[in-house]
């Protein structure tokens, strides 16, 4: 059954969850806290990997699979309106994270998987940049990378084990997100803990 236009992914969707996150008092040390995180970037690159997965079984057209993209896009990249700064570089941290993973789909529409090197030489090729400060490249091999995430490749998790902390491993991050939302699109429920 395909999911109507518009349907993906609501403001009301993402708006619930980041109550739920400013009621909870996150604390990034803590394990339900990291796992509501964690389901707020799943629960995105879910609907990511639905709307991918309509357009390559055919409901949506190339037109209309980026205007969903764009638009679940338009609402997670949105600024937050909440009053602690420690929430919202911790939600700015998954806005982040799911930054190349909406680039990374709408690549995927526009020119398909990328094939001139493997997702491990591309991640690898992301972090050199980013030791460069080159920036521009390193998100345009991440999401390259995950252009063959989508294609059905696998991110290897001892290269993303191997990043140093920075914006690399957070793109790397959400490819992981997707990846998973790839191979199980299962909705995440809001009331989970």
């Amino acid at each position: 059954m395909s999911t109507p236009p518009g349907e993906y992914y609501t403001e009301e969707r993402w708006q619930n969850w980041l109550d739920r996150i400013e009621e909870e008092d996150v604390d990034p040390e803590d394990e339900d806290s990291a796992r509501l995180l964690l389901n707020l970037q799943d629960d995105a690159a879910i609907a990511v990997a639905k709307i991918i997965t309509d357009y390559e079984d055919g409901p949506l057209d190339e037109e209309a699979t980026l205007d969903e993209l764009t638009g679940v896009r338009e609402i997670v990249l949105d600024d937050i309106d909440i009053d602690d700064e420690e929430t919202v570089m911790l939600i700015d941290g998954v806005q982040t994270s799911l930054l190349c993973v909406f680039y990374a789909a709408e690549e995927f529409v526009a020119e398909g998987a990328a094939d001139d090197a493997t997702t491990t030489d591309y991640i690898e090729a992301a972090a050199d940049a980013e030791a460069e400060e080159d920036l521009d490249a390193a998100l345009g091999y991440c999401v390259q990378a995950g252009t063959q995430i989508i294609g059905g490749s696998e991110l290897p998790m001892e290269v993303a084990e191997d990043l140093e902390y920075g914006l690399v491993s957070e793109w790397v991050n959400g490819l992981d997100s997707l990846q998973t939302a790839m191979s199980d699109p299962e909705v995440v429920e809001e009331d989970e803990s």
